[in-house]
């Protein structure tokens, strides 16, 4: 059974349909990739999984269980951390206090102490600047708080939407590292990224969406090689 089972979805913002019957999986320690221009429908799909949206029909399967019905607080509980476009860090918090926003799920307290020193070191700015309020950090430190942030819940699986927006090429890489070593100690990720070469590279598998719709699907090395995509989304 996969991890997270997307089945015929469909959501609507009154009568625009943002996304037509999609269906896709992400397999227990997978790294998953949708890309696509903007508007295809991408964030949607993370924020429905997430319970920010509700689904007009389809289902919604984390390991089995149906979310489509459940509250957002109930997708978090269940295993599920949202990265969301923007990063959204709480600007008049610390760094500290950003992080320790997404432990609020877990209750054991020798765990968040591990789970906040893994963040540390997987961010060291972070960690210098844990006493600085967020608003002040750049744009990539901020990056890397929404990410830590997310890791604080000890998650199953990681919805990040477009880590890569907005910043430098050596910080793209950075944060590219750190979500191959989230991956490494088994989380999955499911990832939108506009940055299509970049996506390909770390995924194993994705799909690209046009207009609410999944278009075309395989393995990452496939999509890279594949004539459309490199056409449209990697300059070739």
């Amino acid at each position: 059974m996969p991890l997270l089972e997307v089945s015929d979805l469909s959501v609507s913002y009154g009568a625009i349909e943002a996304v037509k019957g999609v269906s896709f999986h992400v397999e227990k320690g997978e790294i998953l990739a949708l890309i696509g221009a903007n508007g295809a429908g991408k964030t949607t799909i993370l924020r429905t999984i997430s319970g920010l949206e509700k689904a007009k029909s389809g289902s919604i399967r984390l390991d089995g269980i149906e979310l489509t019905k459940l509250p957002a607080h109930k997708h978090v509980e269940l295993g599920i951390a949202h990265v969301p476009e923007g990063r959204r860090v709480f600007s008049k918090l610390t760094v500290q206090q950003n992080l320790f926003l997404g432990a609020k799920t877990v209750k054991d307290r020798t765990l968040v102490d591990t789970t906040l020193e893994r963040v540390y070191t997987l961010f060291p700015r972070l960690k210098e600047r844990r006493q600085q309020l967020a608003g002040t950090l750049s744009g990539g430190e901020q990056q890397m708080l929404a990410l830590g942030r997310g890791l604080m819940a000890n998650a199953r699986i990681m919805l990040l939407d477009e880590p890569s927006m907005g910043l430098a090429p050596i910080i793209v890489d950075e944060i590219f590292r750190v979500i191959k070593d989230i991956n490494g100690t088994g989380t999955s990720i499911l990832l939108i990224e506009q940055n299509a070469f970049m996506a390909l590279n770390v995924a194993a598998r994705a799909y690209l969406m046009e207009t609410g719709k999944i278009v075309l699907s395989g393995n990452s090395a496939d999509l890279l090689n594949n004539e459309q995509v490199k056409a449209a989304y990697l300059g070739a």
